[in-house]
């Protein structure tokens, strides 16, 4: 009988990992560190973001995908910050169903994103569970100094803008589920969009020069926004007949009796990771002039005043939110 190829530890480090490694700060994966030499006049900027499976992607999410959704979270928190990314730490917590085949589609899907956005793999840890699989990421990024956008900084006058669409994160999760009776073609889109979304890192830079408050959209744009109303201190209106749907979004939508709740749902559904953000009106012209550069969706959904919190209307009327995101227990 032959002998059965287990994948282990070391083996996955120096067959798979290795070679998505930095040539210089990662040393190779042979030591316990990574160095990473000094950038005169810039901040380092440091975020973590983990994705469990039965919590952040399903137990038949292809593992390429899951790869790729792992590093571009990570990455649209550094894009909403206006920061420059360069490498990250990741950490492997393999399950039982991760033989050689399903490590390799996971190393796959990482080295296609890093050619993509331009980042190496710095150092890590792997390690086998009996739970479920689950991995993290340590993503680093440079940022001229003291200049990252912050939750806060937002000021009554300023505009509120939100790249891309909404609502295909929480679509997609249904679509994946198969709980959406819509076109193929549509389901596919959404079902793209959940397992694989697209960080805005070109656009980072237009967020540094003319945001005033920024964050990406993760459990929610209702619940982020309410996040930066936070830090501001101020209040958020927000018109949700603005919100920008995608194609099979809008085919959803038009299948909805009420309409204010069925944008609501959309509002604070999550897993968009587009980046939400403030700036003064003076700023709007030079911002839609870089999205339109770029072939990027920009909207303009809402307005900051005194107060606190976000309050959300359609057509003039408010409406109640009874959930604004995902909170994890």
């Amino acid at each position: 009988m032959a002998a059965v190829d287990v994948a282990n530890e070391f083996e996955t480090i120096t067959r798979l990992l290795a070679p998505l490694a930095h040539p210089e700060w990662g040393r190779g994966l042979t030591d316990d560190v990574a160095l990473i030499p000094q950038r005169k006049g810039h901040d380092l900027v440091v975020t973590k973001d983990a994705l469990v499976e039965g919590v952040h992607f399903l137990p038949n999410d292809p593992l390429d995908t899951v790869a790729q959704k792992l590093l571009r979270v990570n990455l649209s928190d550094l894009a909403a910050k206006g920061a420059e990314p360069f490498g990250y730490l990741l950490a492997c917590h393999w399950s039982e169903r991760c033989g050689w085949p399903e490590r390799n589609a996971f190393v796959e899907g990482l080295a296609r994103d890093q050619a993509e956005f331009g980042v190496a793999l710095l150092g890590g840890d792997t390690v086998s569970t009996p739970g479920p699989a689950s991995f993290s990421i340590t993503l680093m990024g440079w940022a001229a100094k003291g200049r990252i956008i912050a939750r806060a900084g937002a000021h009554p006058g300023d505009l509120v803008f939100v790249t891309g669409t909404v609502g295909d994160g929480w679509l997609g999760l249904r679509a994946a589920r198969e709980l959406l009776t819509l076109e193929p073609e549509r389901l596919s889109a959404l079902v793209e969009h959940y397992r694989r979304p697209m960080p805005r890192t070109a656009f980072a830079p237009a967020v540094l020069e003319h945001a005033s408050a920024a964050l990406d959209v993760s459990d929610g744009l209702i619940a982020d926004l309410g996040h930066l109303a936070r830090a501001s201190a101020v209040r958020l209106d927000l018109q949700l007949e603005s919100l920008p749907l995608s194609l099979a979004a809008q085919a959803w939508f038009d299948g909805r009796a009420d309409a204010d709740q069925a944008l609501s749902q959309l509002a604070s559904g999550g897993d968009d990771y587009e980046i939400a953000f403030t700036a003064r009106p003076g700023h709007e012209a030079a911002l839609r002039r870089e999205a339109e550069r770029l072939h990027l969706r920009l909207t303009r959904i809402g307005e900051v005043k005194a107060g606190e919190g976000v309050h959300a209307r359609y057509l003039g009327e408010p409406v109640p939110i009874e959930q604004a995101g995902w909170v994890h227990r």
